[in-house]
């Protein structure tokens, strides 16, 4: 396949979100669960048969986990100022973003999730807005926000609430690149304690997936993050005159980089095993020049949206390995779909308090481990949003860790986890298959 082609092919996605968004205004709606024989029905479901499940409620708020859907509820909650390669754009633009992770949530995991998108740049009001929304919801999806507020927002509501609130530019990412990771080493023979690391960008995502891969086995001082001044290191006056405001970027000044390079992208990349890039759409971030520096069987995660920071087969033409991106229409997309659904499922089924570090790198484990089973190769380092059996495995492990972490209120085995969430996530997928079926959702 030639260039053009391969071009032409990378901007049919958007293509056809221009057709298909007018046509069905809007990904999701609310679909009712219960029984409706007749109007008598809604004696039960409104008043005056509604008060009595309110009264239970009232006596023992946990019961709103058992007398209504909060158990299976997040909120995916948004400012807008960081949204997919489109930086500051907006509650209203940053709508159809949350929407799709909404249908993602549905879909994949059997989720519901409701798109909130807040007026306000202000962390505090983001804040005291998120923590008045805890009744409605078992859990919180922080999606799109600028660094490093970020940092700050997801710190302190998961210090204050005692519902799982999670980041999935941090927590997300992080999952699912550590298990791209964890397979492309052992597919060329390496080790992740031994490797070379480069990491492009130094925002919240990058941030997050240097602190799961030490978790999972990687030495600090084999890290080399830049960020678009240069390399970090000691000698980043900029960033220490701002560590009080970002300490996370600081840290990776003083503790990581062992070496204490100096320089650019370029520079960063020669001789690395792997590159973990997560920073402003391409294509020209990383050059081919920059790839033919690295070591042999180099690796390129290449994860930003929607254009990489150097398109696949440059990569490959420059000498790299394994290559991966954050598409579904590339090889090896290593995307957040494939952790959040699978995650939240089996957080909620737990009734987590918290969604800890160890739980995404068990399901991080998970997700590499259901990959391999199938077989690693080149192109196959992580699973695909289409195996369906991956999200209730990522459940499973997620749930269990969740009760080996003592914050689950839910106690359940890892066989009950696994039959719970292939349930739920089969209902969803059948639900939307039907619907197609009998016409209520239209092709176009």
């Amino acid at each position: 396949m030639d260039e053009e082609k391969l071009l032409k092919k990378a901007r049919k996605p958007g293509e056809d979100a221009l057709k298909l968004h007018p046509f069905y205004k809007g990904k999701i709606e609310i679909v009712s669960k219960c029984i409706i024989r007749d109007f008598n029905d809604f004696a039960i479901w409104y008043t005056p048969g509604v008060a009595e499940p309110c009264k239970i409620i009232k006596k023992d708020k946990e019961k709103s986990f058992e007398l209504t859907n909060r158990w299976n509820t997040i909120a995916i909650v948004s400012d807008g100022t960081r949204v997919l390669g489109l930086g500051d754009i907006g509650p209203e633009a940053a709508l159809p973003v949350m929407e799709g992770k909404a249908l993602l949530f549905k879909y994949l995991g059997g989720v519901d999730a409701f798109p909130i998108c807040l007026d306000t740049k202000d962390p505090e009001e983001f804040i005291k807005t998120v923590k008045l929304l805890k009744p409605s919801f078992g859990g919180i999806n922080l999606e799109d926000i600028e660094k490093p507020k970020c940092f700050y927002i997801l710190e302190k509501l998961r210090k204050e609430m005692d519902i799982p609130v999670w980041h999935d530019d941090q927590q997300g990412t992080a999952t699912i690149e550590v298990a791209g990771a964890i397979n492309a080493l052992k597919f060329v023979g390496k080790k992740l304690n031994e490797a070379s690391i480069a990491m492009v960008g130094a925002g919240a995502a990058n941030i997050a997936i240097a602190r799961v891969l030490i978790k999972a086995g990687a030495e600090k001082g084999n890290i080399i993050m830049v960020d678009s001044k240069g390399i970090l290191n000691t000698q980043r006056k900029d960033i220490e005159s701002q560590k009080d405001f970002n300490p996370y970027k600081w840290d990776m000044c003083i503790n990581a980089n062992r070496g204490q390079r100096i320089g650019g992208i370029k520079e960063a990349l020669k001789d690395v095993d792997i590159v973990i890039a997560a920073s402003r759409p391409g294509p020209g971030v990383i050059k081919k020049e920059d790839v033919r520096g690295m070591a042999d069987d180099a690796i390129v995660f290449a994860s930003a949206n929607p254009v990489p920071e150097i398109w696949p087969w440059e990569a490959k033409e420059a000498g790299a390995r394994i290559v991966a991106t954050g598409r579904s229409d590339f090889p090896n997309q290593i995307n957040n779909s494939l952790g959040f659904p699978g995650i939240f499922r089996g957080t909620l089924d737990v009734r987590a308090r918290t969604i800890t570090d160890e739980m995404c790198l068990a399901a991080a484990y998970e997700l590499a481990k259901t990959a391999e089973d199938k077989g690693l190769t080149e192109d196959y380092i992580v699973p695909t949003m289409d195996e369906w059996e991956v999200f209730p495995r990522e459940a499973a492990a997620v749930g269990t860790q969740a009760v080996k972490d003592g914050v689950a209120r839910v106690k359940k085995s890892k066989k009950e986890l696994l039959k719970s969430a292939e349930e739920i996530i089969k209902r969803a997928r059948d639900e939307t298959k039907f619907l197609m079926k009998e016409g209520f959702i239209k092709h176009l």
